[in-house]
């Protein structure tokens, strides 16, 4: 097999979990890898030698490959470094896929998000494609190897320029963008779904979450644009450790890794509201317990907020 479309691969301090995802992609030896390493942060000295060996293991693609890199010097974290990375990517290609570092794909991937990336290229209902699934077979209701999702997983996906071109890291003023009304229809006419959406989209705008994929989600509910995803699940994370950013706690929600079958049928552009109020309440733990965690985290955070500025 040999992988035509081109690869975006994340990075910043984790070569181990890097050198795993060369190993993988070396088995489907892609035509072009467009590498992205963020900078150390200047409180943490022993991360310049870590991100210099993630640098390094640029060495490693060792196939016929034309190789692109971005190294930033200085650390942009999760929000602007991983967006920062996408949009560079996307300013010298026209399509592709991203994988960040700790995303180990199944093999079958590849050509999944190549054959939907062709199907969808000029239906700009479709925002991208999807490998990653966390829904159980009994709880999906379309019929074929995808189905659509309000909600773009983005462990292991792919997307098109003029799509991505919409994204905004900066929300602030969401709530003129999203009234009530269409939050509440997007989030599948659930209170806790809308409260849970908003306090995300609300943390976000406020900048007191650093993260870049709660706005996808965003501007995919603003745009009326849905995910093709896969219906089995094409990828592992390796990610869940005391060093992720976010996804320290591995809640074993992933399904198995099944091969996708290709190529597949084309299935219609809708929502599967089943798959998504699954996700919605087990995934996002959108739930009316969900509501009174999100308050507690909410406050929590906003203790420890006021607690920096005081030292400060």
């Amino acid at each position: 097999m040999t992988v035509t479309e081109p690869i975006l691969v994340i990075a910043f301090n984790r070569p181990d979990h890097l050198s795993v995802l060369i190993d993988r992609l070396r088995e489907v030896k892609p035509e072009k890898i467009y590498l992205a390493v963020d900078g150390p942060r200047e409180s943490k000295p022993a991360e310049i030698l870590l991100v210099q060996e993630c640098r390094d293991l640029v060495g490693d693609i060792d196939w016929k490959c034309e190789v692109e890199t971005k190294f930033q010097e200085s650390n942009l974290g999760c929000g602007l470094g991983v967006s920062t990375a996408i949009s560079w990517f996307f300013e010298n290609e026209e399509r592709g896929i991203i994988l960040e570092d700790d995303i180990i794909p199944d093999s079958s991937f590849f050509p999944f998000c190549t054959e939907l990336l062709q199907r969808h290229e000029l239906d700009q209902q479709v925002f991208a494609i999807s490998g990653c699934n966390f829904v159980p077979p009994d709880r999906i209701s379309t019929v074929g190897a995808y189905r659509f999702s309000q909600v773009p997983h983005i462990w292991g996906w792919a997307t098109w320029r003029d799509r991505w071109a919409q994204y905004q890291l900066d929300i602030n003023g969401w709530r003129k963008e999203l009234p009530v009304r269409k939050l509440w229809s997007k989030s599948g006419k659930s209170i806790p779904g809308a409260v849970y959406w908003a306090g995300t989209f609300e943390l976000l705008a406020r900048k007191e979450v650093d993260t870049w994929d709660g706005q996808l989600v965003y501007m995919c509910m603003k745009t009326n644009m849905l995910t093709a995803t896969s219906n089995t699940n094409l990828i592992e994370n390796i990610g869940f450790n005391q060093q992720a950013t976010h996804t320290v706690e591995d809640r074993d929600e992933l399904q198995p890794v099944i091969p996708i079958t290709l190529p597949t049928k084309p299935v219609p552009v809708k929502l599967d509201h089943s798959a998504d109020s699954w996700t919605r309440k087990n995934h996002f733990r959108a739930t009316w317990r969900g509501m009174l965690d999100q308050g507690d985290r909410f406050l929590k955070r906003r203790r420890a907020a006021r607690g920096t500025e005081r030292v400060s």
